[in-house]
C-alpha cells in the first residue's frame, strides 16, 4: 500500500506544469533529521521537488535528534531556530520532523504528498506581489526587487540560500541505522543581503560563500510569508 501511494503522487509531483510557473516559484522548506525515523518518505519526495521548475525545494537538517545516538552530517542549529520562529509566528507550541513549510505560511506534518501538492497549486496560482530579478556572475551576485501590487507598512529580509543538490549518507546509529540515504537539496549556508522597506525599487550585491546554487528569498520580517523568490542563475 505504500509504494503504491508513493508511486501515485511521485506520478502526480512530476507532471508538467504551465509555462512560465518558474517566474514564481513556490519555496517548500523540509525541516528533518537522520535520527528520525518517519523522515525517508518526506526526503523521498524533496527529491522529486528538486526536478521542479515552479518549486524551489530546501532541506533544512536540525540538530535536536541527535540525542538518540547518531548526529545528522548536515545539522544546524540555524535550522531549529528558523523552525521555531516559523511555530512561533504560527501560534504552535511544538517543532517535528519532518514537517514542511509552504511559502512560510502554511505547515504539512509527514510526508502528505498530496496536501502539498494542493498547497503548491495554491500558491502558484496567487498573483506576484513583487518583481524579483537575480543575476550571477561567478561568486558575485545582484538582486532586484521591486513592488508591484504590496501593501504598505511591512519591511522584508532578503535572503541568500545556498544548498547542495545531493548528499549522501551512511547512517549507523539510531533509529535508521544501517540506512544508506540520498538527499535533495540541502541547506549549506543562509545570508541576509538587507532589509527592505516594500515601497520602492531597490538592488542589492553580496560575495557568495560558495559555488553552490543558490536562491533569493524575500520574506516579511519576523518569520512571516515568502512573497518572492527566484533562482540565481
Amino acid at each position: 500500500m505504500f509504494r503504491s501511494t508513493t508511486a501515485a503522487i511521485v506520478a502526480f509531483m512530476s507532471l508538467v506544469v504551465p509555462a512560465g510557473a518558474e517566474d514564481n516559484p513556490v519555496v517548500v522548506e523540509l525541516f528533518t533529521s537522520q535520527g528520525c525515523s518517519s523522515c525517508p518518505p518526506a526526503d523521498a519526495l524533496m527529491h522529486e521537488l528538486a526536478g521542479r521548475d515552479d518549486v524551489i525545494a530546501l532541506a533544512l537538517h536540525v540538530d535536536y535528534w541527535d540525542y538518540i545516538g547518531w548526529k545528522d552530517l548536515f545539522a544546524d542549529p540555524a535550522h531549529t531556530l528558523r523552525q521555531k520562529a516559523y511555530a512561533r509566528e504560527g501560534g504552535r507550541t511544538m517543532i517535528y520532523t519532518p514537517q514542511m513549510i509552504v511559502n512560510g505560511q502554511d505547515d504539512i506534518a509527514g510526508a502528505d504528498g498530496l496536501a502539498l501538492m494542493d498547497l503548491i497549486d495554491a500558491h502558484r496560482s496567487e498573483a506576484a506581489e513583487v518583481s524579483l530579478r537575480a543575476d550571477r556572475a561567478g561568486g558575485q551576485i545582484g538582486v532586484e526587487v521591486r513592488p508591484l501590487d504590496l501593501p504598505h507598512g511591512d519591511s522584508y529580509d532578503v535572503q541568500v540560500v545556498q544548498y547542495s543538490p545531493l548528499r549522501h549518507a551512511e547512517i549507523k546509529r539510531g533509529e535508521l541505522a544501517g540506512r544508506k540515504l540520498d538527499y535533495a537539496n540541502v541547506v549549506e549556508s543562509w545570508q541576509v543581503l538587507g532589509q527592505w522597506n516594500g515601497a520602492e525599487a531597490q538592488t542589492y550585491s553580496a560575495t557568495l560563500k560558495s559555488d553552490l546554487p543558490a536562491v533569493i528569498l524575500v520574506q516579511r520580517a519576523g518569520q512571516g510569508p515568502i512573497i518572492a523568490a527566484a533562482r540565481a542563475e
